[in-house]
């Protein structure tokens, strides 16, 4: 069992190795659903003489479903639900938690929809190496998270919304784990207007041993900075003593998630832009280190600059408008001008600023999921933002 997850992570959840197929695991299958929420041998579909009894249960506002509750080793290897509001409010207004080996703090605390994979409440339907949303209709995760002694997993509606709900969940039982066996965790992260030059933190620093599994993006530009290109900022990843520099520096937002030159709509397997929405000013992108791990010993932090760009004196109107910049860098037909590295630092408004592609610290509305293992069943990490700060600016439709 501990081959094929590790295999699962290593080769995406849809290239096993072929000799892992027809090995047979010290292992038990059980689902849980609820026509059968423990996953009870022998115990599934008893209601409504075997007929389809119980096959969901309304979701009111303020109260909490319990989706799973098990004790013993195991492993989640698949999830799936529906709900009948998939508005972006409902979307961000529930949340997912998930609970470890008997822990009262949850390891995953994250807005249903960001937690599989599609930031910003969007109907679209997708699949990669983690995540799938056939039809835009459901959601599932592939992200094998096992556990040693229990697991729990609920549901809490901070909406105003009853929603229809159905789901089921796929696990194994096992003996026990191997000591390098790490616990999955999953942050969640939203700045609606972040400070000038101050980098979004993705991930904050988390320590202990463990594994940086990727991050899924939202992005909702300020109208202030018009059609202006957002993705200039470098995603930094800082490891095992690192302070002020990382030691692992991405060159752009867009080459971070493989592709150059802006930033369209496309889903690859580990990488990809769902939603590259111009009129609405959204983004949602994700990137997952599969094929690439990254892996920390003591600690890990992840960021991302916040930085656009645009043609100078585009760069002027913007400020004329009222919006907040600091320019960093310009492109001339000669040079890359590095404008920090000037005393005194030339100004926008000065007559001979140099003229071209100019770079500049922005502040658009950010959000992200940061998915992690971790060899501790609890993170430490500030718990989920309230959920009237999680829907702002978003439609209740789109």
């Amino acid at each position: 069992m501990i081959r094929l997850f590790t295999a699962l992570l290593l080769l995406g959840a849809h290239q096993l190795v072929a000799q892992e197929l027809y090995k047979m695991p010290a292992a038990e299958t059980r689902w849980a659903s609820f026509e059968n929420p423990t996953g009870a041998k022998g115990k599934g579909g008893i209601e409504n003489n075997r007929a389809k009894g119980h096959p969901n249960e309304m979701f009111a506002p303020g109260e909490t479903k319990t989706l799973l509750s098990t004790t013993g080793a195991g492993v989640i290897q698949r999830m799936w639900l529906t709900i009948s509001d998939r508005s972006p409010q409902v979307l961000r207004a529930i949340k997912i938690e998930m609970f470890w080996d008997g822990a009262t703090t949850p390891a995953v605390s994250v807005p249903l929809g960001d937690f599989f994979g599609l930031a910003l409440g969007r109907k679209i339907a997708f699949e990669n190496a983690l995540f799938s949303d056939p039809e835009g209709r459901s959601f599932t995760s592939y992200i094998p998270m096992p556990y040693r002694k229990g697991a729990r997993v609920v549901l809490v509606n901070e909406s105003n919304t009853t929603v229809n709900l159905f789901y089921d969940i796929n696990f194994q039982q096992v003996k026990s784990h191997k000591a390098d066996v790490l616990y999955f965790h999953a942050w969640w992260n939203r700045v609606e207007k972040p400070e000038l030059a101050k980098d979004f933190v993705i991930l904050p620093t988390v320590t202990g041993k463990g594994r940086y599994l990727g991050t899924n993006v939202g992005i909702i530009t300020d109208a202030l900075y018009e059609k202006s290109w957002w993705g200039e900022g470098e995603v930094k990843i800082y490891t095992d003593g690192d302070r002020d520099l990382p030691t692992l520096n991405g060159t752009g937002t867009e080459d971070y998630i493989g592709t150059g030159w802006g930033q369209g709509q496309f889903v690859h397997r580990y990488q990809g832009c769902l939603v590259a929405d111009e009129a609405n000013r959204q983004w949602a992108f994700y990137r997952y280190h599969i094929p690439d791990p990254v892996y920390f010993s003591s600690a890990c932090k992840v960021t991302i600059q916040l930085m656009g760009g645009e043609m100078t004196d585009k760069v002027r109107s913007y400020v004329a408008n009222g919006a907040s910049l600091i320019p960093v860098t310009v492109a001339t037909d000669k040079e890359l001008v590095k404008l920090f590295e000037r005393s005194p630092a030339p100004k926008l408004t000065d007559e001979d600023f140099p003229h071209g592609w100019t770079n500049f610290y922005r502040s658009d509305d950010v959000s992200a999921t940061a998915y992690f293992y971790l060899d501790a069943p609890v993170n430490r990490l500030p718990a989920i933002q309230p959920a009237f700060e999680r829907v702002k600016n978003l439609p209740e439709k789109y």
